[in-house]
């Protein structure tokens, strides 16, 4: 297995430690300069959230590249363990809020906070296939900014739909078995839409 690193920015080629045993499988150094690239190599502060965190490679990089905070999630206790000595060895643990919890429970949680994110990393287990619920999710619970960054990894196998809700798939990428889909998350239009389906309904009562 390769070694991974940080890529670029303020922790550029600290050295980043794999979760032990098999059940996750960290982004590349190869897809994930590619993420980037995607998404806008650099940033100019913001909150970040990796939600199936495991190593935590994604959000350390944002970190790295100029987000002010990460929050990491993830319920497997080894991964936890590796989130945080990650962000020791790249001297990032001062940006970063990690919690061991389950994906739609720190939702909640976080919601509660009002927390809202710029940039989100959703990397689920490839059995899971509720990415689009958990987007959701999070725009009902107020919790994305507007022009919000999804980065949405998935078996390539598994199709999400291009556009749903304020949603809408801008770049879509396949690296062998994984499929990297990036979505933008437009605030005005979800609200002029869900203004407008009122609307109706209040029109359709009147009738």
């Amino acid at each position: 297995m390769s070694s991974m690193r940080v890529v670029s920015g303020s922790a550029k080629g600290r050295p980043l430690k794999a979760v032990p045993g098999m059940g996750t499988r960290p982004t590349t150094d190869k897809v994930k300069e590619a993420i980037f690239s995607m998404i806008g190599p650099f940033f100019d502060g913001g909150n970040a959230l990796d939600l199936f965190a495991g190593t935590g490679g994604l959000a350390i990089e944002a970190l790295s590249r100029g987000m002010d905070k990460a929050f990491f999630i993830d319920k497997d206790p080894k991964s936890i363990e590796t989130v945080r000595a990650n962000l020791k060895a790249t001297k990032l643990e001062g940006q970063a809020e990690v919690y061991r919890n389950e994906a739609e429970r720190a939702l909640k949680a976080l919601e509660k906070r009002g927390v809202s994110f710029g940039v989100v990393f959703l990397d689920p287990p490839y059995r899971m296939k509720n990415g689009d619920k958990l987007m959701e999710m999070m725009h009902e619970k107020n919790m994305l900014e507007d022009d919000a960054t999804i980065v949405l990894e998935h078996e390539s196998g598994h199709d999400y739909p291009d556009a749903f809700g304020p949603f809408s798939c801008v770049r879509h990428a396949v690296y062998g078995e994984t499929t990297v889909s990036i979505y933008k998350y437009n605030k005005t239009e979800a609200a002029l839409s869900e203004d407008k389906a009122a609307g109706e309904g209040e029109h359709d009562d009147n009738e």
